[in-house]
C-alpha cells in the first residue's frame, strides 16, 4: 500500500500563490492564499517574512519550468532563426488553452508598479533573460543591430501575451509573420 505524500505548508502556499496569482493578480489577499492553501495565516508568517516575498518566492519557484516551456534546447541543431521562432510558436500555443492569461512575469510586473518590490525584481531578471536569449540568437544569426532586434522581439513576446492573455487578440496567423518580418529586416539567418 502505498500513501501519497502530501505537500509541505511552504509547498502548497507557493502553489496556491502561483495560481491565484496568475488567474486573479497580485492584489489576492492573504485570506485567500492561506485558505487556498490550507495554511493558516499565522504558518504563512512563520514561513515567508510578507506576502511579498511569498510572491517573490512562487514567482522564483516557476521561472525554470517557464524557460523549459518557451525556449529550445541548447543543442537541438536548428538555427538561430528557428530558435527564435520557436519561442514564439510555444507561446502561440500556449495561448490556445483556456487557463492562458499572458505572461505572470510580465503580468507581476505591471500590478505591481514597485520597480522595487521583491516579486517585481523576480520577475524583471526573467524578462531580461528572454531578451538576453534574443540577443544571442540574433547575434549568432548575423543580426545588423542584435541588441535592437532583442528588444523589438522581446516587445512582440510580451505584447502578444498580453494580448492573448486578456482576449484581444489570437496569436495564430500575427504572431510568426510579425516575427518574421523583424527577422527579415534584421538580416537573420
Amino acid at each position: 500500500m502505498t500513501t501519497e505524500v502530501k505537500p509541505s505548508p511552504r509547498e502548497r502556499l507557493l502553489e496556491a500563490a502561483a495560481t491565484l496569482t496568475y488567474r486573479d493578480g497580485v492584489g489576492i489577499g492573504v485570506e485567500a492564499l492561506c485558505k487556498a492553501a490550507g495554511v493558516s495565516k499565522r504558518s504563512m508568517y512563520q514561513l515567508f517574512e510578507s506576502k511579498d516575498d511569498l510572491l517573490a518566492a512562487s514567482l522564483e519557484r516557476r521561472t525554470s519550468a517557464y524557460a523549459a516551456a518557451l525556449l529550445p534546447a541548447a543543442d537541438d541543431g536548428r538555427s538561430p532563426r528557428e530558435r527564435i521562432l520557436h519561442v514564439f510558436e510555444q507561446v502561440e500555443s500556449q495561448s490556445l488553452k483556456p487557463e492562458f492569461y499572458g505572461c505572470p512575469f510580465l503580468a507581476a510586473q505591471i500590478e505591481l508598479k514597485d520597480r522595487s518590490h521583491p516579486a517585481s525584481r523576480v520577475a524583471r531578471g526573467v524578462k531580461a533573460n528572454l531578451t538576453a536569449f534574443f540577443r544571442a540568437e540574433a547575434e549568432r544569426g548575423g543580426a545588423g543591430d542584435p541588441e535592437l532586434l532583442a528588444r523589438q522581439l522581446s516587445m512582440v513576446f510580451d505584447g502578444a501575451s498580453a494580448r492573448a492573455g486578456i482576449g484581444a487578440d489570437e496569436l495564430t496567423g500575427l504572431v510568426a509573420p510579425t516575427v518574421i518580418t523583424l527577422l527579415d529586416a534584421a538580416g537573420m539567418r
